[in-house]
Order: structure tokens, then C-alpha cells, then sequence
């Protein structure tokens, strides 16, 4: 692997450059579905896969699993903070790749504040500066919680800001309740379609905005609640994994579900082979398999 503190500390120009002579690729291709990878939850404190609570502690380790799914047919692109893309580009494995960067991560997990979802990371002028292809907002929803209108306030001037450049605004919205100190998102039907109605309308234009959804119970009745491009998320990955890809193959039948950003199920899967489960993945969203192109 690059040394990369050793760049960072001797020659951090390099990062800017590179994001300059970056090869890009257009939003979709000519399926029109995206497969991306997430890697934005340790900039939130939330470094746990399943039992391990320290699963994604190690960013080398971390780096060389996003460098292993990055590398496999029919992955699109990533999404994460600046600490992390900065860290792949620099190793080259973001040329021709989607990049999403993650705008607020102030929200830490299990913190008193931890509904203060501030926008802590990229801006909407950075992400166009440095020629990413869209911004993704965390928007939990507590109506119990003074401090939602704040998230929702600042997703939707983002929304605005990447809409004024053509860029993607992707949006993760949840209604959540508190009990105990603990925040837990609502994953019924009628809430999943709160949520999206609430999200769908923040911003002065939806002309780019998609969604990110958790896969629920009775998925198609969920999409009829918006004409947003989605892409589904898979969360903390609990039980069989085959259960797990069956649920996403099914989902990927509806027309609004345009494919997946993926991030624990993917770099940890049980059984260690990351290579394995995202070829899995993309075979679901795009058909490929490790051969095909």
C-alpha cells in the first residue's frame, strides 16, 4: 500500500492535484442502475460490524477492503468522508469511479447530541471544486427533538447549493424516537414513507435529489410514495447473508429502485471474502458477473 502519511505529511499538494486530474465518468450508464460502496460511518464514531465493536478500527485494514470492492466489475463509485476518499485517491483507485462525498457527520453515535446531525464534512463547494459527483445528507427525523428543524434546515440548503451545480443531493431520511438515551430509527412502512414525503420536499429544486432507503416490509407500497431515483441501503448486516441478497434482488424489481450503496454487509461479510460478496452485489444491480467486463 502507498505511504500515505508520509504524503500527507511531506507532500499534502498531491491530494489536490489528483482530485484535479481525476477521471470521471458520466452519473449512470446505460442500464441506469448504481452500485455504490458507503464508508462514511467511522467519521460518526460508529466503527461496529455485527458483535465487534472495533470491526472498522483499522483504517489500513479498512482501505485495503474498500480497495478490493472498488476494484471488482460492476462497482460504481463510493461514498465517504474526506479523510477517507483523499486516502483512495492518493492509492488510485478512484479513477473513472462514482464519488459521493458525506456532508454531515456531527451526529456521533450514542452522544447526548447525537440528533444534532451537523454538517461537520464536505460543502457543496468542495464537493463541486474537487469534481465529486454529489453530496449525501444524513436527515433523521424526531418529532419529539427541537433540533430536527435545524437538520432539516441545513439538509435542504444543501439540497439547493448541490442543485445549483448539477450535482446529486442524496438524501437518508428516518423518523427516529429516543428511549433510554438511545436514538432508533423507525423501520415500519408508514414511517419509511413520512420520512420520504418530509425529505422529498426540502430544497429549493428536487431536480437532482435521489433517496436512500433502508429495505423495508412491503417495499413497493414504500416507492409508491416517491418519483425519486433511489438507491437502497443495507445497514448493519444481521443473519444470513443469503437472506440478506434475497431481500435486495427482490427490492431491485421496483421501477423507482435505481440500486444499492452498501457498506458493513460488503467490507465484512461473515465469512471474510469481500471480493465474493460484492461480485454478489453487482451481479443483483447490473447482472455482471467477475468476468463480464
Amino acid at each position: 500500500m502507498v505511504d500515505l502519511t508520509e504524503i500527507r505529511a511531506r507532500e499534502p499538494h498531491r491530494i489536490a492535484e489528483g482530485w484535479d486530474a481525476r477521471a470521471k465518468r458520466p452519473l449512470l450508464g446505460a442500464d441506469g442502475r448504481l452500485l455504490l460502496v458507503a464508508a462514511d460511518h467511522p467519521a460518526r464514531g460508529a466503527l461496529g460490524v455485527r458483535s465487534e465493536a472495533m470491526a472498522m478500527a483499522s483504517r489500513p485494514d479498512l482501505l485495503e477492503r474498500l480497495a478490493t470492492a472498488l476494484a471488482r466489475p460492476g462497482v460504481d463509485g463510493v461514498l465517504g468522508t474526506p479523510d477517507i476518499l483523499d486516502d483512495l485517491l492518493l492509492m488510485g483507485v478512484l479513477e473513472g469511479k462514482l464519488v459521493i462525498g458525506s456532508m454531515n457527520r456531527g451526529g456521533l453515535q450514542g452522544a447526548s447530541f447525537e440528533l444534532d446531525d451537523r454538517f461537520t464534512a464536505y460543502t457543496a463547494a468542495e464537493i463541486a471544486a474537487r469534481g465529486l459527483d454529489g453530496g449525501k445528507m444524513l436527515t433523521r427525523i424526531c418529532l419529539s427533538e427541537p433540533g430536527t428543524v435545524a437538520t432539516l434546515e441545513s439538509t435542504g440548503r444543501a439540497v439547493s447549493e448541490l442543485a445549483e451545480r448539477r450535482l446529486m443531493a442524496m438524501v437518508e431520511p428516518f423518523m427516529s424516537v429516543v428511549h433510554g438515551g438511545r436514538v432508533t430509527n423507525l423501520l415500519d412502512p408508514d414511517n419509511t414513507i413520512r420520512s420520504i414525503h418530509i425529505a422529498a420536499g426540502l430544497g429549493a429544486s428536487s431536480a437532482h435529489t435521489w433517496l436512500k432507503l433502508p429495505v423495508v416490509d412491503e417495499l413497493a407500497r414504500v416507492m409508491e410514495a416517491t418519483t425519486m431515483p433511489t438507491l437502497l441501503l443495507g445497514g448493519d448486516p444481521q443473519g444470513d447473508p443469503a437472506d440478506t441478497y434475497a431481500s435486495w434482488g427482490k427490492a431491485l424489481e421496483l421501477p423507482a429502485v435505481r440500486g444499492l450503496v452498501i457498506g458493513r454487509a460488503l467490507l465484512f461479510p461473515p465469512d471474510g471474502d469481500v471480493a465474493a460478496a460484492v461480485d454478489i452485489a453487482a451481479e443483483l444491480v447490473h447482472g455482471v458477473t467477475p468476468g463480464s467486463r
